[in-house]
């Protein structure tokens, strides 16, 4: 596992890459690819996401470790996918973000998305996935404490995930529809989109009651006894 010794490198990579990078390589593959590069720019994320994540940590040992970590959170995510109609990704994500780090939830969000598709068919779409999954992650790292200390605060922003979810890839259907981005077609999609959104909103409430709790014990509990 490669280790980031620069302290300021690390800090600068956290910011550009899930900020900068990444939304700039999405909208890329939009206007300058035209949709047709999807598998170069997701697989551009892929090693982005990677990078972010091994800057999250100081020491191989324990970011081999977070990794392994990552991959069984990231295959409980991908098979969860298999769900009809309500699907656990983003419970999952989320919950990987408050007990290992916002890098680490990025990671899940991001790998489920590319892994998943694979089975649910790859597109353009794709890379949006990742960067929405991803930033769900992200956030509920960066807001870790409070989500782990209040249930009430965790199901909202369970809730409002599905929204930002439903907000991002609503953006893609715009550009996919019109060539070009248009906000009257994007408040349109989104009014649409309502029912779908308040579904996935509900089922991701659902999943942290059931899911978060227990999965997250466990974490501690391997955090605490291999140093992580």
């Amino acid at each position: 596992m490669i280790v980031i010794k620069n302290s300021g490198l690390r800090a600068a990579l956290r910011i550009l890459i899930p900020f900068i990078a990444i939304p700039a390589l999405v909208l890329i593959g939009v206007y300058v690819f035209e949709d047709k590069m999807y598998a170069y720019i997701s697989l551009v994320i892929t090693i982005l996401a990677i990078v972010l994540f091994i800057s999250g940590f100081e020491q191989r040992k324990i970011g081999t470790r977070r990794m392994v970590l990552v991959v069984v959170l990231t295959v409980m995510s991908v098979v969860g996918r298999f769900i009809p109609l309500i699907k656990p990704v983003t419970a999952i994500t989320v919950i990987a973000g408050i007990y290992l780090g916002g890098e680490a939830g990025f990671l899940v969000g991001a790998i489920s998305a590319v892994i998943s598709n694979f089975f649910w068919g790859q597109g353009p779409w794709t890379p949006f996935q990742m960067f929405a999954w991803g930033l769900i992650g992200l956030i509920a790292g960066l807001a870790a404490k409070p989500l782990k200390k209040s249930k009430i605060l965790l199901l909202i922003y369970g809730a409002l995930a599905g929204v930002i979810f439903s907000f991002i890839m609503d953006i893609w259907t715009v550009l996919w529809y019109n060539n070009g981005f248009d906000i009257k077609m994007y408040l349109a999609a989104i009014g649409t989109a309502v029912p779908m959104t308040a579904v996935y909103a509900v089922s991701n409430v659902i999943f942290l009651l059931a899911l978060a709790d227990p999965i997250g014990r466990k974490l501690d509990r391997i955090k605490t006894v291999y140093g992580i």
